[in-house]
């Protein structure tokens, strides 16, 4: 008798640890996910910085066999028929949505890139990431300009700033400050001088950013050298500054009109005109030409009514 009940008892030990097998191993799986977890989100940015890595010590390797620092239009090989390229993770130059003058043909000569309107001082920052290859000074031309390979393949120029805030061969991300607004160089109002190139080859900026709507135009920008120009004349006609067709206001020329139009009054509510300054004319000249007030003039341009006022310097008015 004393045997059957020790052997029942043996039975049901026996039983009660077979059933406590699998909850064991399920709280062995519990606490085994979060270290799981752990090691992928580990792995993931150590995969994340393997890449970026690698993309810091060769930008756009696809596009560009060497690094050069002295040469500002870097030449490559032919642009191919077509290539496609990455425009996420962008961020606007500049928060300024008015066009002053618009890529091509300006009085004779090729402008090839947008003329942006910011104030000196105003701060310019990184269009995408990349890696500063150009900073330098000339003086008949860019004036204190930053050149960035991206590693999109493009390489964005930023012209006639007053200050340079990064130096040749530093990484820099999409937004960081890399200028300041100014009037340098070949520039008779201050404004930023915008450039997009591939390989080498000037691309309408147009196709790629909107700055009135301080957006891109897509995630992804595909270049067809076959319907680039029909392309590039919708992109002007869409993004540009309304000007007839003959880029007039021209703030980089020393004949260029007096008066530019930011844009259509659709995108501007109320629309919103500049004014270039000429040699010896005061804030109460300016004020009624424009039929406005000095008041009014000071307020919008955050100026006092004793400021110098400066040949080629641009005032808003309404």
């Amino acid at each position: 008798m004393n045997y059957l009940k020790k052997l029942k008892a043996t039975a049901i030990l026996a039983l009660m640890s077979l059933s406590a097998l699998p909850s064991f191993g399920q709280d062995l799986l519990a606490r085994q996910a979060p270290v799981d977890r752990q090691m992928k989100a580990v792995d993931s940015i150590a995969l994340t910085r393997l890449i970026y890595q690698e993309m810091l010590e060769n930008p756009a390797a696809d596009l560009y066999q060497e690094w050069d620092t002295e040469l500002t239009h870097y030449r490559t090989s032919a642009l191919p028929d077509t290539a496609t390229i990455d425009l996420r993770g962008f961020h606007m130059p500049t928060p300024s949505r008015v066009i002053t003058s618009n890529f091509g043909a300006r009085w004779g000569r090729q402008h090839k890139g947008l003329d942006v309107k910011v104030y000196i001082g105003d701060t310019i920052r990184a269009a995408f990431s990349g890696k500063v290859r150009i900073v330098k000074y000339e003086r008949k031309g860019y004036g204190k300009y930053v050149v960035i390979r991206h590693y999109n393949g493009l390489e964005t120029y930023y012209g006639h700033l007053s200050k340079q805030l990064v130096q040749e061969n530093q990484e820099v991300r999409a937004g960081e400050p890399i200028g300041l607004g100014g009037n340098t160089g070949r520039s008779t109002g201050s404004h930023l001088h915008f450039e997009t190139r591939l390989c080498g080859e000037a691309l309408n900026p147009a196709l790629m950013f909107d700055f009135r709507n301080q957006d891109v135009t897509g995630d992804f920008y595909t270049y067809h050298r076959s319907r680039y120009a029909k392309e590039s004349a919708e992109a002007t006609r869409l993004r540009g500054v309304a000007d007839n067709g003959n880029n007039r206001f021209d703030t980089d020329d020393d004949d260029d009109e007096e008066m530019a139009i930011a844009a259509p009054e659709a995108f501007f509510t109320p629309e919103v005109h500049f004014y270039k300054v000429r040699k010896g004319e005061t804030l109460y000249a300016i004020a009624r030409k424009c039929n406005t007030t000095v008041d009014a003039l000071c307020k919008l341009n955050r100026i006092g009514k004793n400021i110098r006022l400066m040949p080629g310097q641009i005032l808003k008015y309404n």
